[in-house]
């Protein structure tokens, strides 16, 4: 049955490679079941509900990718996405999580157009390199404030809007253990080591009494709290329109780029070099995202961790559906989770950062027509506080500065376009 569902003799894999890649992948990702819930509670979610539903909607999105696409690709809530939502959406813009979990539900369904209709190829091609680079490095810059601000090593400050905190303090100390401990577990080449940071960091707060115990395994606890809570008539209106893009943008570079990284990894790429039965991979994101917004996370991607599993030699669909499969399992270790302080989280979210920061090695800072947009989207996002005026401004400025150059040839007109409406967004506002 295996064979017949996976090609695993075509693609020159066994069923044990599988498992072991598996359980690699799922180990180098699982720590998305202690952030995201951290995360998303700072947005008044339930802790508990959103802990279900992201190991749900981690699970569906990794069955539907193995069993309708046969990748060896994992997805859960992504990292910066979930920033978003909580910091910028709700906290920041005012919007109720509902309402949010209705603009991701809206960029989900967007996404499985834009896929049947062949727009997405489109789309990519017409965003410049550039800006790309600027917003991945935005999201970790904001990615690194936040983890910053959960260890409390820097706080809020009347005069210089932010400022050094107490960094001999209980949680700035863990958080920087949680960093140290992740990179020399890396580096040791060691899986699992972003999970086994943050476990550890929770261990000694619980033994010092920083933290309570509640046992490590128990029933899930219940989903009705955002269950079908979405707001989807909410999420329509015109201020979020930007909201939806976004969510939309970024989970489309995001996943594209992902897809792309891992299939070069495993030798995926067909003799043309692109990925084949990429509309089925897309819309096991896609159809991900939407489940996930009706269980009550946020958007739900394909996670840049599943090369750690290629590189332990998962080839086919079966490795995406042990990670699944073992998502589903992770629902029953519920008190751990739920005793996982912000700052055991800090190490992971900043390391995260570093990673996302990396892409600004590739922008031509020779050429400051591109620079510049691109260190006025990085810089916005953590200043602002939002993604949304990130990408925004990165548009306007790559437009505005392309035309002052006589660079007119640079343009075309999706970014034009995009730009203009952006511009019609702030002054509305």
């Amino acid at each position: 049955m295996l064979e017949k569902l996976f090609k695993l003799e075509h693609h020159q894999t066994t069923v044990r490679r599988e498992l072991t890649a598996g359980l690699t992948t799922f180990l180098t990702m699982a720590y998305i079941i202690f952030v995201n819930p951290t995360m998303l509670a700072d947005a008044g979610m339930d802790k508990g509900a959103v802990f279900v539903a992201t190991c749900l909607a981690a699970a569906i999105g990794c069955l539907v990718m193995g069993l309708v696409a046969n990748y060896p690709i994992a997805l859960a809530p992504g990292m910066g996405l979930n920033a978003m939502f909580t910091y910028t959406v709700v906290l920041d813009m005012g919007y109720s999580w509902e309402v949010a979990l209705g603009g991701v539900f809206i960029s989900g369904g967007v996404f499985v157009l834009l896929s049947l209709f062949k727009i997405r190829e489109w789309i990519i091609e017409s965003i410049p390199m550039s800006l790309r680079y600027g917003i991945a490095a935005g999201i970790g810059l904001f990615l690194a404030l936040i983890a910053l601000k959960n260890a409390g090593i820097i706080i809020a400050d009347s005069n210089t809007l932010v400022t050094m905190g107490d960094i001999s303090s209980f949680p700035a100390l863990m958080a920087g253990l949680g960093l140290c401990l992740i990179v020399g577990l890396i580096h040791r080449g060691l899986h699992g080591s972003v999970m086994i940071s943050i476990l550890l960091v929770t261990a000694i707060s619980v033994l010092t009494g920083h933290s309570n115990y509640n046992g490590i395994v128990d029933l899930p606890p219940s989903l009705a709290p955002t269950w079908m809570a979405m707001d989807v008539a909410g999420a329509l209106e015109v201020g979020m329109l930007s909201v939806i893009f976004a969510f939309l943008f970024v989970d489309l570079f995001d996943t594209s780029g992902t897809l792309i990284a891992v299939a070069q990894r495993g030798g995926l790429l067909n003799e043309q070099g692109k990925l084949p039965r990429l509309d089925k991979a897309l819309l096991a994101d896609s159809t991900a995202t939407m489940a996930g917004a009706a269980l009550g996370t946020s958007t739900t991607t394909s996670y840049v961790e599943s090369t750690s599993g290629v590189a332990a030699g998962g080839r086919t669909g079966l490795t995406a559906v042990i990670v699944g499969l073992l998502f589903i399992l992770a629902l029953f270790f519920s008190p751990l989770a739920g005793m996982i302080p912000t700052y055991a989280t800090a190490g992971a979210l900043f390391y995260v950062a570093v990673l996302m920061i990396s892409s600004l090695i590739n922008v031509e800072w020779e050429d400051l027509t591109e620079a510049v947009p691109v260190v006025i989207a990085a810089l916005v996002m953590p200043f602002t506080f939002s993604i949304a005026h990130g990408i925004a401004l990165g548009f306007i400025s790559y437009v505005a500065i392309k035309l002052a150059s006589g660079r007119f040839s640079d343009l075309n007109y999706s970014v034009i376009l995009l730009a203009g409406l952006f511009i019609v967004k702030f002054a509305l506002l």
